[in-house]
C-alpha cells in the first residue's frame, strides 16, 4: 500500500502563520525594552555567577519562540471545540502576553520586584499550560516545557 503524504490545508497554513507571527510579535515587543536596558541598567545589576552570557539569549529565545509557535499551532489544530483545547489555547495566549509584559516591567520599567512577581505568575501560567496541554497534545506539552526553564534564567 503506497504511503499517503499529508499536505496541510489552507486553514492549517493560516493557523501556523498566525502562530508564528504572533509569537514573534511578542518577542519583538519584549526585545524593544530589553535591548535598550542591557548595556546600561542591566549591565549594572549584580547577577549570580551562573547567569549565561548576553550573547546566548538571542539564539536561545529564538528557539523558544519557535517552540511556542509550534506548541500553540498543535493545540489549535485539534480544534477549539475539542475537549480541553480551548483552556490550553487561552492559557497559552495569556502566558505569551505576560512573557512580553515581563520584559516591559523588568527592563522597560526597571522594576526588579515587579519582574519577580511577573516571572512567578508566568511560571505558574506556563506550568498550567503544560498540564492542560498534555491532555490535548503531548507534543504541545513537550514544546512548552523548555519555555519554563528558559523563563527561569535571570536575563530572560
Amino acid at each position: 500500500m503506497p504511503r499517503q503524504e499529508q499536505v496541510m490545508d489552507v486553514n492549517s497554513i493560516i493557523k501556523l502563520v498566525v502562530s508564528i507571527l504572533t509569537c514573534f510579535a511578542a518577542a519583538g515587543i519584549g526585545s524593544l525594552f530589553t535591548i535598550k536596558a542591557i548595556p546600561s541598567w542591566y549591565a549594572g545589576l549584580k547577577k549570580p555567577p551562573y547567569t549565561p552570557p548576553n550573547r546566548a539569549f538571542g539564539p536561545v529565545w529564538t528557539a523558544l519562540y519557535i517552540l511556542m509557535s509550534i506548541s500553540v499551532f498543535l493545540v489549535w489544530q485539534k480544534g477549539l471545540a475539542t475537549d480541553g483545547v480551548l483552556l490550553s489555547f487561552i492559557l497559552f495566549w495569556i502566558q505569551l502576553t505576560l512573557n512580553a509584559l515581563w520584559s516591559i516591567i523588568f527592563f522597560g520599567m526597571k522594576s526588579r520586584g515587579g519582574g519577580v512577581i511577573a516571572i512567578v505568575v508566568l511560571w505558574l501560567l506556563i506550568l498550567a499550560t503544560i498540564i492542560t496541554s498534555f491532555r490535548v497534545s503531548a507534543w504541545q506539552a513537550r514544546c512548552s516545557s523548555p519555555i519554563l526553564s528558559g523563563s527561569a534564567s535571570p536575563h530572560t
